[in-house]
């Protein structure tokens, strides 16, 4: 049932798109070339149309061709997939990639056509039109959707095999979110008493019991989530799904030693996974992010040099010792490097320092240092951190020797973070983890940042500095 669903709203979306981008089509031709209702050439913004232009006939038949081909870019680029655990930003930038290639590809085809009467500012106003009203229309199918999943109508129907840490976290997150539309009929294991549950989902039988299980048909999907010590089932199981021609799922219970997008390779045919993927261990990456480092840092730098010289002056007037306070922190490659700080404490014994974490209402925070931290302005000399390239502007924030020999040994993964660049900000910082919060949840912040970095979330990160309401919470 769940498949006829899927074949006929995909049916639905298609038709749809195909009339947004025909209406788009039209409505930019009129706001671009019609007199009477463009605006910017009412308003003499350009000027209007003249004989070389092309007619509308010319441009309609344009249509012929582009809208299938978009609407194949479309389904290429997922567009046309199921979408209950996808989020709007997803659909967003799927949007956006579909019609920027679509726009691409037509220009090409028209270019070797030799058509190069067509305006630009008619595909620009195209693209905008068709992206937004395109965009509109799945958000309004998205929230219906969701809001009849959650009264519990097109659900999925699920049953689970092997009861382990991995199901149970699947549970929790289906549990989290019924907008999904999953329902978990109940759990195959072999090693658990039937009637057991966890969260009202019971263990109805073992393994055995799969194949005649599935002779019901009333399942739409299989989710394999069995114990990492019963791997040695998975054929055997996958074989049985696959007989009954049901879709199956895998999902390893390993996911504290693999990351949750793991890279792999094609080995001559072996399918290798690699353990950890570092995207900036791309020497491409690894520049461009560099750049933007050092761009960001020169800015930074003339924008703030007149509140760093006032705050220099009121530290030096608050309180006796140097401007600058210097600590060895650890970086890139385990590397020890110097970080600078404006001063907010008054001076003490270095050896007390080094290993004194920073608390609430502490009493070595001077006055002026309590408005430093809590503002974050105390980290603007780190500015010249970034120009030296010991940090970068958003990363893992870099700890002192003694607490990361302390937290290797304590914290699983932990040295990891040493794989890029510390930075002046980071993913754990805009989420509410700096000061003296969980460790353990600061450290899967730096993981997720490490493993799934773009340049995009380096830019979100610094939006989220300035203006997100989590940055300076446990700022002390």
């Amino acid at each position: 049932m769940i498949r006829e669903n899927q074949r006929l709203l995909n049916i639905f979306h298609v038709i749809i798109d195909a009339l947004i981008v025909a209406i788009a089509f039209l409505l930019a031709y009129q706001l671009r070339f019609d007199e009477l209702w463009s605006p910017l050439i009412r308003y003499e913004i350009i000027e209007p149309p003249s004989g070389y232009y092309l007619e509308f006939e010319k441009y309609r038949n344009t249509l012929v061709f582009f809208i299938p081909c978009l609407l194949i870019i479309y389904r290429f680029c997922g567009l046309y997939d199921p979408k209950r655990t996808n989020s709007k930003r997803h659909e967003l930038l799927c949007l956006i990639e579909a019609n920027v290639l679509g726009i691409v590809y037509g220009t090409a085809i028209l270019y070797f056509l030799n058509q190069t009467d067509y305006a630009r500012l008619f595909i620009a106003i195209f693209i905008v039109i068709n992206l937004t009203a395109d965009y509109i229309f799945r958000l309004i199918v998205m929230i219906i959707l969701k809001r009849m999943r959650k009264a519990g109508k097109n659900l999925k129907h699920i049953l689970l095999v092997g009861y382990s840490r991995t199901a149970e976290g699947y549970i929790d997150r289906l549990r989290a979110h019924p907008e999904w539309g999953y329902y978990v009929h109940g759990i195959l294991d072999d090693n658990t008493v039937p009637g057991e549950s966890y969260r009202n989902v019971e263990i109805i039988g073992n393994t055995i019991q799969l194949a005649d299980m599935l002779a019901t048909n009333k399942y739409d999907e299989i989710a394999i989530t069995l114990r990492i010590q019963e791997f040695y089932k998975l054929e055997k199981i996958v074989a049985i799904c696959e007989k009954s021609g049901i879709h199956t799922k895998f999902i390893p219970d390993y996911n504290n030693i693999i990351p949750t997008k793991p890279y792999t390779e094609d080995l001559d045919g072996i399918p290798v996974i690699h353990v950890r993927h570092v995207p900036l261990s791309s020497s491409f990456n690894n520049a461009l992010k560099r750049v933007v480092d050092l761009f960001g840092a020169v800015v930074a730098l003339i924008v703030f040099s007149v509140p760093m010289l006032l705050l220099a002056l009121l530290i030096k007037i608050t309180s006796p010792g140097p401007l600058i306070f210097k600590q060895v922190r650890i970086g890139l490659h385990n590397r020890e490097f110097p970080m600078y700080k404006f001063r907010s404490m008054r001076v003490q014994e270095e050896s007390a320092e080094q290993k004194a974490w920073t608390t609430a209402n502490d009493p070595r925070v001077t006055s002026i240092g309590k408005f430093m931290r809590r503002t974050n302005l105390d980290e603007l000399p780190q500015i010249f951190n970034v120009l030296k390239g010991d940090m970068s502007l958003v990363g893992p924030r870099p700890e002192r020797p003694y607490f990361v020999s302390k937290f290797k040994e304590s914290i699983p993964r932990y040295m990891i973070k040493h794989q890029v660049r510390p930075g002046m900000t980071g993913w754990a910082q805009v989420n509410g983890y700096r000061g003296d919060t969980s460790i353990t949840k600061r450290i899967d912040c730096d993981l997720y940042y490490v493993e799934n970095w773009t340049i995009f979330l380096d830019f979100k990160i610094l939006f989220l500095t300035f203006f997100g309401s989590k940055t300076n919470k446990n700022a002390y």
